[in-house]
């Protein structure tokens, strides 16, 4: 052996057994743990409250109203599905343990009694459909894919995997694609990748810098966040100008509501989260009321950016009067839950201990040690590739439809005026069908799903493409409008729409009717 190898060696074994620290491995107490904890379900309390009555009030522009919040309004959170729909899946873990399949995850979520929208609503409706993980959240079958909707319930996720983004990725992986694909996925990973991060670094551009390798770094939700980071760097003080570049490039880029102001999109709204960190500094007040002026889905986005801050810190470094609000409420039960705030700290805290043992670590009663993990990019994914809308054609277009059979004008009831009164056509007899001619590479059709409707056949270019079943009828809920079916990854070009109304329907269903609102036609980049 060379003889200044043999040296090294010597060396390096007599740091070790001097006890040198392991430098994979990160030390916190049970105290401090538990802190952060309670202090990322806080940040979700008071940042939700915070921004609800704003949300989406300002769509395309930034929200310059002013805002009126005080620590008190915490309890409003109680109501707020960005807390109780994540408790489901906490439930679902008490009942079944962590370990339990993607589908029963998706059961008690879509049993639940709450009412669910976009990429949520879908994979509830896929459930009953029988379609189920991992395809209930995929493009083909959801629509929603790249939606908000696991970015803004998959905190617990992160709040048991300190230290451990890779560990967090995997849980999301089996409860991001219940409801959510590609882009839609990566806002949950992201997410509870900040979170984990957040248990051992306070610098915040760090914290992003480090969950943003969970990302693979060709998808657009990486890209976004790269350049929330340029664009501190270009305007360190002035986020407004960066909000425009961002709304300029990313703001139009959304499918389920491509044409609209309204953005669902994940990244997007993920890009407003990282905004009010960088350019919140810290700063509990000013981060919350720049997430929120940010618009679009801004009760949700200063929740995750205020529950970040809260891992940080720690609930005893949150402002006392925040405390005491969170405090105040802390045994009353988050609705449709058996959690309150002090449950919820409780079994996330053990949760995360367990967690911390089955990935290396071990624990004491006076010390836990996380076997720290590099970050490894979750899979590429992508939702709707090089898809831009190309047109959008109302059914009451004569011009552009043909229709077969016995089609009907369905007129919204008096107190339904937010949806303009002819809103859709329908059909419901064996063979009623319509055609639409159109150029793309795909296209969706909205109508209705209410508790009349029933099933129908796409055809592309004479072609079968799938059946489809618009019934659905939950606590009271239907959907109107919302996509009922698409063709995606269609070759360039002109293309054949045709529905046919197969007169079939579920026991449940009132009717076999067949709804058509819209036509939303895309092409490619």
């Amino acid at each position: 052996m060379n003889i200044i190898r043999f040296y090294v060696l010597i060396l390096i074994g007599a740091l070790t057994s001097c006890g040198q620290p392991d430098p994979t491995i990160r030390t916190i107490t049970p105290e401090v743990l538990k802190d952060k904890i309670a202090g990322g379900w806080a940040g979700k309390i008071l940042g939700v409250t915070y921004g609800a009555p704003t949300e989406f009030h300002a769509m395309g522009h930034t929200f310059e109203d002013s805002i009126r919040w005080t620590p008190k309004d915490a309890i409003g959170a109680l109501t707020q599905d960005d807390l109780y729909v994540q408790l489901t899946f906490l439930m679902t873990m008490d009942q079944f343990g962590i370990e339990a399949p993607a589908k029963k995850y998706q059961e008690l979520f879509a049993k639940s009694g709450y009412m669910l929208w976009h990429a949520n609503a879908q994979s509830r409706k896929n459930y009953f459909d029988s379609i189920f993980p991992p395809r209930s959240g995929a493009p083909e079958y959801n629509f929603h894919a790249n939606d908000i909707d696991f970015q803004i319930e998959a905190d617990y996720i992160g709040f048991m995997s300190p230290g451990m983004p890779n560990s967090a990725t995997k849980l999301a992986d089996k409860i991001g694609h219940i409801m959510n694909y590609g882009d839609g996925y990566y806002g949950g990973v992201f997410l509870s990748a900040l979170y984990a991060e957040a248990f051992f670094e306070k610098d915040l551009r760090k914290i992003v810098e480090k969950a943003l390798l969970s990302l693979p770094a060709e998808s657009d939700y990486a890209k976004v966040l790269r350049d929330v980071l340029m664009l501190k760097d270009k305007n360190p003080t002035d986020w407004h100008a960066s909000w425009k570049v961002l709304e300029d490039k990313w703001g139009k880029t959304h499918i389920c509501t491509a044409g609209e102001a309204f953005n669902i999109d994940a990244k997007f709204n993920g890009a407003f989260i990282v905004m009010g960190l960088l350019y919140g500094g810290g700063d509990v007040m000013k981060t919350m009321e720049i997430t929120t002026r940010c618009g679009q889905d801004s009760d949700c986005n200063p929740s995750n950016a205020m529950a970040i801050l809260g891992v940080i810190n720690g609930f005893s470094h949150l402002p006392e009067a925040m405390q005491r609000s969170v405090i105040k409420m802390q045994d009353s039960l988050f609705i449709y839950t058996n959690y309150n705030f002090r449950k919820a700290v409780d079994k996330t805290y053990q949760y995360a201990v367990n967690h911390v043992v089955a990935e290396g670590g071990t624990v004491t009663p006076d010390k836990i040690n996380v076997k720290i993990q590099a970050p490894v990019p979750a899979a590429l994914e992508v939702s709707f590739p090089k898809m831009v809308l190309s047109e959008k054609v109302s059914i009451f277009d004569g011009k552009r439809w043909k229709l077969s059979g016995n089609w009907q004008t369905f007129q919204m009831r008096p107190e339904e005026n937010n949806v303009k009164a002819n809103q859709a056509k329908f059909a419901s007899r064996k063979g009623d069908a319509l055609e639409f001619n159109f150029e793309g590479t795909a296209i969706s059709l909205e109508g209705n799903w209410k508790k009349d409707a029933g099933k129908a056949e796409l055809y592309i270019d004479g072609k079968l493409h799938n059946s489809f079943d618009t019934y659905f009828f939950y606590n009271s809920q239907e959907q109107t409008p919302i996509n009922i079916c698409h063709a995606l990854n269609l070759t360039p070009g002109k293309h054949t729409l045709k529905i046919v109304v197969t007169g079939e329907k579920k026991p449940e269903s009132l009717d076999s009717r067949i709804y058509v609102s819209d036509a939303l036609v895309f092409k490619e980049k």
